[in-house]
């Protein structure tokens, strides 16, 4: 504190001596002061004096100082341009690209103004620009920008890829790295666009391209950054290989939060809890404070792992030995690990008790809880405060669905089925994706759109004959009770993660590990289903679902049966 009061202390000197001497409205003067000012030990605190300086005794013809000010404090660009805009300071190529950065302008009222002054062909702001569209959202006049573009440098390429990476565009992020390559000879991939094509690769969670970047960066010679380093981390556990993370992780010489929580939170999902936590307490060891992010992967680790009194230690020394305010998020990790191991009324007291109010996540991750461990009652209360919050939700039908038919109240089940009707609430398909050889197959339940639908089909009836002889017995429970048990069982058989095992069974026959990514939890038939496919045909499946991986190898799965 001494320190600050100290250097802007020297600051105000500086500034008396200007007004003393009579300097304070000299232009060349008044530029020094502002520069002094920046040079100072706490610069932001520096640049709004000095921003106060400029608004009461502007410098008319010297862009400079505006555009070093914008730079310390971009929070002030939007007063700093607009008094620019109104004195006749002119803007110059630096200025535009500080004044979009930090996203508090249009950026097509920004363009507008560029195209007028005619600094719409300098590559520094045409960067910035596309940067600023991306970061916006709007996509098309990014890539439009960047189309017309003559001339290209590494930073334009890396603007619009990591636009579309950002933005949910995974595969065109990718195509474009692959069209930079192509047309691009003399352009070298540098650490930055090497983060954004990562992030593309983790988000679609395909492993063949996992390994393919991470080749490319060996390749190109990149050296190993933290950033570098934590991405690849988090790639390779979101794309179901977190010994690849683990091996990365040990191979790198220096490490920060960021990269101890990669590792913790891709060891937690990975259902590998007990070493999740060592890292946990590893990286606490090592002198650093574990922030809200690295709790959240400590406390997933304890929900997957059923390591109640761990996890509740973990969530109750965040406040009193960290002083890390737990957040809603935290609460619901709490939530997940008591319901969970089936403390079901435990997890009720504690939403109710909690300090803030609780979300409809958390009421409906109680609600998931109550049906995996048939506490119908509270079920129907969990619904109703879920009402209460967020009344549309398919998920929560689905769930008081199943809860019913569980214990088989059929007419309360198909009367929550005719209320979704009458709400016009649609229940999410079940997708499944596989990627083999740079290819994505889509499998979506009970649908027939892929082209090889018939065959794949038929196949899958094969299997699932076969592995009945094993022991596998379709769990028909959470089907309507009013049809025949040979169509609950059709209706199970084509679950969208069955199709896409079956796809890979028939026509990648040498594939040893088969990789699926869904977009919902799995179901507990489908869960029997690929424990009984891994013993048989000697498969290893790993498969993504909404919550987290599970790996099938020799008829048992790494979540135990508990997820």
């Amino acid at each position: 504190m001494g320190g600050y009061y100290g250097n802007m202390k020297r600051v105000y000197k500086l500034h008396a001596t200007l007004i003393k001497t009579g300097q304070h409205e000299n232009p060349l003067s008044l530029r020094t002061f502002i520069l002094r000012c920046l040079d100072s030990s706490s610069p932001s605190d520096a640049a709004r004096y000095a921003a106060a300086a400029l608004l009461r005794f502007p410098i008319p013809g010297d862009p400079f100082p505006y555009n070093a000010v914008i730079r310390h404090a971009p929070s002030l660009a939007v007063t700093l341009f607009s008094h620019m805009h109104r004195t006749a300071v002119p803007f110059d190529h630096f200025t535009f690209p500080l004044l979009l950065k930090p996203q508090t302008l249009n950026p097509l009222q920004i363009h507008s103004l560029i195209l007028k002054l005619g600094f719409h062909s300098n590559i520094y702001v045409q960067n910035a620009l596309i940067n600023s569209y991306g970061t916006s959202g709007t996509l098309h006049a990014s890539l439009q920008l960047f189309d017309e573009m003559p001339h290209r440098d590494i930073v334009s390429w890396s603007s619009v890829i990591s636009s579309f990476a950002k933005n949910g565009f995974p595969t065109e992020a990718l195509a474009l790295f692959q069209q930079m390559q192509l047309r691009e000879s003399a352009i070298i991939p540098d650490g930055v666009i090497m983060l954004c094509v990562i992030s593309a690769v983790s988000s679609l969670g395909a492993f063949e391209l996992a390994i393919w970047v991470h080749a490319f960066v060996v390749r190109t010679r990149l050296n190993l950054t933290v950033p570098l380093g934590s991405a690849l981390i988090d790639m390779y556990s979101r794309c179901g290989d977190v010994d690849r993370s683990v091996k990365v992780f040990d191979e790198m010489a220096h490490r920060n939060i960021v990269t101890w929580t990669a590792l913790i939170n891709g060891l937690a999902v990975h259902g590998r809890g007990r070493e999740a936590l060592e890292a946990f307490y590893k990286m606490v060891g090592s002198g650093l404070k574990p922030d809200r992010i690295a709790f959240m992967g400590a406390l997933v680790a304890c929900s997957h792992g059923r390591l109640v009194e761990e996890g509740r230690r973990i969530f109750d020394s965040m406040w009193s030995e960290y002083r890390v305010e737990p957040e809603l998020e935290h609460y619901g990790c709490v939530v997940d690990l008591l319901g969970r191991a089936g403390m079901v009324h435990e997890a009720f007291e504690f939403v109710e008790g909690m300090s803030v109010r609780p979300n409809s996540v958390i009421w409906r991750t109680l609600l998931g809880a109550c049906v995996n461990h048939n506490h119908l009652g509270l079920a129907e209360r969990a619904k109703e405060r879920i009402n209460e919050l967020e009344p549309r939700h398919d998920g929560d039908y689905v769930l008081l669905s199943n809860a019913y038919g569980g214990v088989g109240n059929w007419v309360e089940k198909e009367g929550v089925r005719i209320s979704m009707r009458e709400k016009r609430i649609v229940k999410e398909p079940g997708i499944s994706l596989v990627h083999v050889d740079q290819v994505f197959h889509e499998f979506v339940s009970g649908d027939n759109s892929h082209p090889q639908s018939e065959d794949i089909t038929r196949f899958l009836g094969s299997v699932i004959d076969t592995v009945k002889l094993g022991g596998y017995t379709p769990n028909t429970s959470n089907v309507l009770h009013d049809i025949q048990e040979e169509e609950k069982q059709h209706c199970l058989g084509y679950h969208s993660e069955k199709l896409a095992v079956a796809f890979m069974l028939l026509y990648h026959r040498d594939r040893k590990t088969i990789r699926v990514i869904k977009n919902l939890r799995i179901c507990y038939d489908c869960h029997s289903f690929m424990k009984h496919v891994s013993g048989f045909f000697n498969r290893d499946i790993v498969i993504r679902d909404r919550n987290r991986f599970h790996h099938f190898s020799k008829g048992s799965c790494s979540c135990r049966d508990f997820w």
